[in-house]
């Protein structure tokens, strides 16, 4: 496929796809859990706190998301500092996408966290464990083990939702593909290349989670055995 002297543009496209992925799947990660601790916490204001966060941003498309951060943010620091700040469209990118992944990845933890039996818990703090120890040695395996499946489902959406930030003018795959396709007149050969690359991350990607389900539940199934 002539790809006339672009190549290189998409491939950078790519990188920063990926970065954006990335980036914005740690920061989700933290936030799923967090919005999951406190969706189970006993207090009743943190419950209420993640409630609306995720009914919230789970009812805003992201696309939204990606332009209110980036347009609200700067408004809000013109008025604070009385000139106008231009935050990245990276910077933005990244936390909307990761405010919307977390939200969803909220609901994945609290699920996965309800099917750990109570009285592992309750057996750990007995024997004189902490709750970082409980929680670290205890818990967190079998929640990686349960969540896994679900989060690899959202991380697969996450990439694709990275396309949304080129509205921002991030140089990410898509936005490449438009301004490749908008100088040479060949839309359909420029999108149809960008449409092959993000199959291509996506099956390796799909590779990559059944190994890490695998290994996540190796130890059951041995013990199973």
């Amino acid at each position: 496929m002539d790809l006339h002297g672009f190549g290189h543009l998409l491939l950078a496209g790519t990188w920063i796809t990926l970065k954006l992925a990335f980036t914005s799947l740690f920061f989700g990660l933290i936030l799923g859990l967090l919005g999951a601790a406190a969706k189970l916490s006993p207090i009743r204001i943190l419950r209420w706190i993640a409630t609306t966060y995720t009914t919230l941003i789970r009812g805003i498309p992201e696309l939204l998301l990606v332009l209110i951060i980036y347009f609200g943010t700067t408004e809000i620091l013109l008025r604070m500092f009385d000139k106008y700040i231009e935050i990245s469209a990276f910077a933005a990118g990244v936390t909307a996408l990761s405010i919307a992944f977390g939200a969803y990845a909220t609901e994945v933890f609290r699920s996965a966290l309800q099917e750990i039996p109570k009285g592992q818990r309750e057996s750990a703090m007995a024997i004189g464990m902490t709750r970082w120890q409980t929680f670290s040695r205890i818990l967190l395996p079998q929640l990686w083990r349960v969540a896994l499946p679900g989060l690899g489902n959202l991380f697969l959406v996450l990439l694709k939702d990275t396309a949304l930030v080129s509205v921002i003018g991030l140089d990410d795959l898509m936005r490449q593909a438009y301004v490749a396709a908008g100088f040479t007149k060949l839309p359909f050969t420029f999108y149809l290349m960008a449409a092959l690359i993000y199959l291509l991350l996506t099956i390796i990607s799909m590779q990559v989670i059944r190994l890490l389900e695998k290994r996540a539940n190796r130890p059951w199934q041995g013990a199973r055995s």
